[in-house]
């Protein structure tokens, strides 16, 4: 598929960019969703580019994704050098010495007390169940049936009430809660800043990843993947219709260098 006008002359502007920040969500966006989260796959096509973006010079990938950080290595298998911004931001690798998210004492009470609510609720909403995070846990409702799925997410809502400093926000299927309050539009904020970037080509496809695109500048690019509101300039209708997408930005990008 060839993008459409107005995007192949966006991806052929941000190509020329003295410094680009290619950074992309993965579920729903590198890789089709899943039943299963641990089922994941970038398409072949997405991780090819993603790989020829990473190994080009003035250039820096970073995927910025809902995902704890030892699940996204696990699924996305990224290149040595993308940069990694995990738990809608509350984890971040941006190289060897990046150092491990640790909790403080109340933190970590306040997290054993939203997972048992989560845990509790799980047990009592047949194909719901739970993915722990190092500073949260997700309701995941994607397998249950629709009213299950709602009856589940409204418990656990009620559940945490009492439970005061949470940050929740709920995505496609998926009710998450987590102690430290951070999203990727601050994610995406500290890669800009990290590496520099003269202009951004971020995608996703869900709601929290509007926090990413409304951060975007007139120099920026970014996509959205699927139906929905939207702060991106542009929207693509599957994943398999961003990889043709990615495919090209990586052959513009590598003619831009030469």
């Amino acid at each position: 598929m060839t993008p459409e006008p107005d995007l192949q002359a966006a991806l052929e502007s941000v190509a020329g960019t003295p410094h680009l920040l290619v950074a992309l969500d993965f579920d729903g966006t590198l890789a089709p969703l899943v039943g299963r989260a641990e089922d994941a796959r970038a398409l072949p096509a997405s991780a090819a580019a993603v790989r020829a973006l990473a190994g080009l010079p003035g250039t820096t990938t970073g995927l910025v994704s809902g995902r704890a950080l030892d699940s996204l290595r696990l699924v996305a298998d990224p290149a040595p050098e993308t940069l990694l911004i995990g738990s809608h931001g509350a984890e971040t690798w941006l190289g060897p010495d990046a150092a491990p998210l640790e909790l403080t004492e109340p933190q970590a009470a306040l997290l054993a007390r939203a997972v048992a609510v989560v845990e509790d609720t799980a047990a009592a909403h047949p194909g719901t169940r739970v993915e722990y995070k190092p500073a949260g846990v997700v309701l995941h409702t994607r397998t249950a049936d629709d009213d299950v799925a709602a009856d589940a997410v409204a418990a656990t809502r009620s559940g945490l009430a009492p439970l005061h400093g949470l940050s929740i926000s709920e995505g496609k299927r998926n009710l998450e809660v987590s102690v430290i309050h951070a999203d990727k539009g601050q994610g995406l904020a500290l890669l800009r800043e990290a590496t520099g970037a003269t202009a951004v080509f971020f995608a996703g496809d869900d709601v929290t990843d509007e926090n990413a695109l409304r951060t975007l500048g007139t120099g920026d690019v970014g996509v959205r993947i699927g139906a929905g509101h939207t702060a991106a300039r542009f929207l693509v209708g599957t994943p398999e219709d961003f990889a043709d997408v990615l495919t090209e930005l990586a052959r513009l990008r590598e003619d831009a260098l030469r």
